[in-house]
């Protein structure tokens, strides 16, 4: 009767720690995506700063440089030699999401 009354007890804590487990790989899987975020920002503010060394867009340059998915949450500003992007990272959490912002920015001397 012991062994049957401690199998079920264990159960019930096992699916105790079921909800645990989802939080804090749902916040794990957050973090990565921020992080991708800012690389990705990073990558399109260096890429902008080079078009404009080159003469071309620079808005234009940075766009290209990001995936499909982002171009809605992209905000590029580009003032003398300064191309600096805002990016908000995917969430699985709408609320959280419009919270969350990283930003780059590059400089390209003016001759």
């Amino acid at each position: 009767m012991r062994m049957s009354s401690a199998r079920g007890q264990a159960t019930v804590e096992t699916i105790a720690l079921v909800p645990l487990l989802l939080i804090v790989g749902l916040g794990l899987m957050q973090l990565l995506a921020v992080g991708y975020a800012s690389v990705l920002a990073g990558s399109a503010a260096e890429a902008g700063a080079l078009a404009l060394a080159g003469g071309t867009d620079p808005r234009a340059a940075a766009l290209r440089s990001l995936p499909g998915w982002s171009e809605a949450h992209t905000k590029i500003d580009v003032e003398g030699g300064r191309v600096e992007i805002r990016l908000r990272p995917p969430s699985m959490l709408q609320a959280l999401g419009e919270r969350l912002e990283v930003g780059a920015a590059a400089e390209v001397e003016e001759p």
